[in-house]
């Protein structure tokens, strides 16, 4: 959530930068309930203290209609409390982080900026195939058994396939805990308020499972099991920043997303992913939002996979997101690129919300943490090399960097 103090004393600042992302109307609504909560704060505040100063001893017949009277202006006073106070709640947990400033405008996903581009798309003398149909005996995605068992956008792999999407998973988290990152195996199932505190609620909740027998939710990137591992927690200065890097499979209802990427394991509710969480100081935030950038880009490099870089427009941002960055690759059969992986720096919002400090000294006031976070790698990196390194025969050539990781040299086979 953004800072509702640091707000009250300049809000010009505030309502600019979040009419960027088009909350300056709420960022108003909250300043005048904001207003009311205090007033009724402050009203019943004092009613409370004269209730307290009531003389002793039994009172006259005008003393109890008196105090009859100002019980119910209490009661009235502490309703109206109540009521701003859900208001004020309510706003404050929708209006999204303040943007940050070389974070590109807009309000649509088409209003990115191209960073950067590395590698060159191939050029095929044939029609390129698309994982579904790069299928061979010994490897290959089906989408139908899985939607079978448990309904469309469920997706098998079996045998090579299986081999090569683990290898990815295996690589990625080595090569980022060299980099200094703690692998973590975290739960997948997360109660209300680590998914408030994240920012996944309100806002997303049409995108997560939720089992509402055990008040838990399903989560769609182990992002919330990293935010929680310091939730209600001071952290010690001299372990800043603290980056971990965790597997854990993933599961997201992709509501809005009806008709979109219907074909194959794009998108779909389960998948598996390597995800990076830093927590820092305010101050260096905005350069481990590039160290996060440059990781990623140097899994993509290695895996030898054509990309750019996108800084994401303002409005297309996640609600917790002051800035980030997708990295996305050239997939042949679609003729473009597509998101693979992202980045966030999410500031103070999750902090904020979580309850996670530091202190810069023995006896100084608390500060909340910046966090940010990032993919390692997820199934469409898979696809990708799937698609890029094919052949006319339908075999797939693949990376040698994942090949000690247990994938095998080439997926598919060439057709009878």
């Amino acid at each position: 959530m953004i800072d509702l103090k640091a707000a009250r004393q300049d809000p010009d600042t505030f309502r600019t930068a979040l009419s960027r992302r088009g909350a300056s109307a709420d960022f108003d609504a909250l300043l005048e309930v904001d207003a009311r909560w205090r007033e009724a704060t402050d009203r019943v505040g004092s009613l409370r203290a004269a209730a307290k100063q009531r003389p002793k001893g039994k009172p006259t017949p005008e003393q109890v209609e008196q105090f009859k009277q100002e019980k119910e202006e209490l009661r009235a006073a502490e309703d109206s409390l109540a009521a701003a106070d859900v208001e004020r709640s309510e706003l404050l947990a929708r209006i999204p982080n303040l943007p940050d400033p070389t974070a590109a405008d807009g309000m649509a996903e088409e209003d990115a900026v191209t960073v950067r581009t590395w590698g060159e798309p191939p050029v095929f003398d044939f029609t390129p195939r698309d994982h579904l149909d790069l299928a061979s005996s010994t490897g290959r995605v089906d989408m139908a058994r899985g939607a079978r068992l448990s309904g469309s956008r469920f997706a098998y792999r079996f045998g090579d396939v299986a081999r090569l999407e683990m290898a990815l998973f295996r690589y990625v988290m080595d090569k980022l805990a060299g980099e200094g990152f703690v692998p973590v195996l975290g739960p997948v199932l997360a109660n209300e308020r680590a998914m408030y505190g994240t920012g996944f609620l309100p806002t997303e909740a049409s995108n997560l499972y939720e089992l509402e027998k055990d008040g838990l939710y399903l989560t769609g990137t182990s992002e919330v099991a990293l935010a929680g591992i310091h939730m209600d927690e001071i952290v010690e200065l001299d372990t800043l920043p603290a980056r971990y890097v965790a597997f854990s499979t993933n599961f997201r209802r992709e509501a809005g997303a009806a008709g979109k990427d219907t074909k194959g394991m794009f998108r779909v509710h389960q998948f598996d992913k390597v995800e990076m969480f830093v927590y820092c100081l305010p101050e260096n935030s905005q350069d481990v939002h590039e160290e996060l950038l440059a990781h990623e880009e140097s899994i993509v490099q290695e895996l030898g996979l054509p990309y750019r870089v996108q800084n994401i427009a303002v409005g297309d941002l996640g609600n917790p997101a002051a800035k980030k960055y997708d990295i996305e690759a050239w997939f042949p059969v679609q003729e473009r690129y597509r998101e693979i992986t992202s980045c966030s720096n999410t500031t103070d919002y999750q902090a904020r919300r979580l309850n996670v400090r530091f202190r810069r000294e023995a006896g100084a006031p608390t500060e909340n943490v910046h966090t940010l976070n990032g993919t390692g790698a997820t199934a469409r990196a898979m696809l990708a090399i799937m698609e890029n390194f094919q052949d006319a025969n339908g075999t797939v050539t693949v990376p040698e960097v994942l090949r000690s990781y247990g994938a095998p040299a080439t997926v598919g086979n060439p057709p009878a």
